[in-house]
């Protein structure tokens, strides 16, 4: 039998015809979706920053297909256990995972997960960058990264941090600040982020990290005052709160993102719909305004571009867990 040529123009503009088609059918909607109600899991409490993003972009889901969006908290375990469903739903896209930086550094934390964080779901999209407050209470005389690294050295151990769990974003975000700073303070979880600020609120820890978009509201009424940001370049929504970096812990910088997730195997066409929605939907002039007050940038990516960094970013976390020593079982 007579081999063809990779370079004969028959087979090369067949071979373009079969891209072109299959790139068509990926474009087109699928027919039937949504069948019914959409759930969104979220690993963290009611008002989170993860549950508050699904929610807008699940408001205008509902508007455009006409099938409810129901977000469903499941707090516990730094996002885990809200996780492990998805991985295990049935692949058609009705089950959806709002997901935060926590979620690659769990894969860079544990050494066992009952599912795989990078062939157990589709990548849809990221939501937003939304950096993270270093927070305090006004009546604890904390004026800045400084006064807390003095403290810390004058007495080991007996500061705290909170954090919406163990293995979340911020926990890491923390620790990578001790390592870096050289002090010893001790990491206290919640249930969620509305309870790890609330513990600064009233003193109970020394310090908070957690997304600005729960910070903000916080700040502007006096109940904390924000002396950091974990992120590379200052925070649009607080110009004049230092970062981490800047405050003297050199080579600080810790980038949160929040974003999108279905179980693996679920249709391409599927989650290129999902995708197109919530893009479309958080592009719109009402709800970057929204999320700009607050802090937060919209950084949409392909489903594609979003599997990718993920990959990244639990091979980043990887690399500080193993820098900053940290043990968790």
């Amino acid at each position: 039998m007579k081999r063809v040529s990779p370079s004969c123009p028959m087979t090369v503009a067949a071979l373009a015809a079969l891209t072109l088609i299959s790139a068509q059918a990926q474009a087109q909607p699928a027919p039937d979706y949504p069948k019914r109600p959409i759930r969104i899991l979220v690993g963290f409490s009611a008002g989170s920053t993860a549950d508050l993003l699904p929610r807008i972009a699940g408001q205008r889901m509902t508007e455009a297909w006409g099938q409810p969006v129901i977000v469903d908290n499941r707090p516990s375990a730094g996002g885990i256990v809200a996780a492990e469903i998805v991985a295990k739903a049935s692949p058609d896209g009705q089950t959806l995972l709002s997901v935060s930086a926590g979620h690659a550094v769990s894969a860079a934390l544990y050494k066992s997960l009952p599912y795989d964080t990078l062939k157990d779901f589709s990548g849809i999209t990221r939501f937003a960058n939304v950096p993270s407050i270093l927070v305090v209470s006004p009546a604890s005389g904390i004026r800045s990264v400084k006064d807390i690294i003095a403290l810390a050295r004058a007495k080991p151990g007996t500061l705290t941090y909170s954090t919406p769990g163990i293995g979340s974003a911020n926990h890491l975000a923390g620790e990578l600040m001790k390592n870096l700073a050289g002090i010893d303070v001790t990491h206290v979880p919640f249930k969620g982020i509305p309870e790890a600020m609330t513990a600064a609120m009233t003193g109970t820890i020394t310090f908070n990290l957690s997304p600005i978009l729960n910070v903000v509201p916080l700040v502007n009424t006096g109940k904390l005052l924000a002396i950091a940001t974990t992120t590379g370049a200052r925070a649009s929504a607080l110009p004049d709160v230092p970062t981490i970096g800047e405050s003297g812990v050199k080579g600080y910088v810790f980038d949160p993102w929040f974003g999108i997730l279905t179980t693996a195997g679920t249709p391409r066409a599927i989650v290129a719909q999902l995708n197109q929605e919530i893009v479309r939907s958080m592009a719109l002039p009402d709800i970057k305004a929204r999320l700009a007050a607050l802090g937060a940038e919209p950084a949409p990516l392909s489903p594609e571009q979003f599997d990718a960094h993920i990959r990244s970013e639990v091979e980043k976390f990887r690399k500080i867990v193993a820098a900053a020593n940290i043990k968790v079982e």
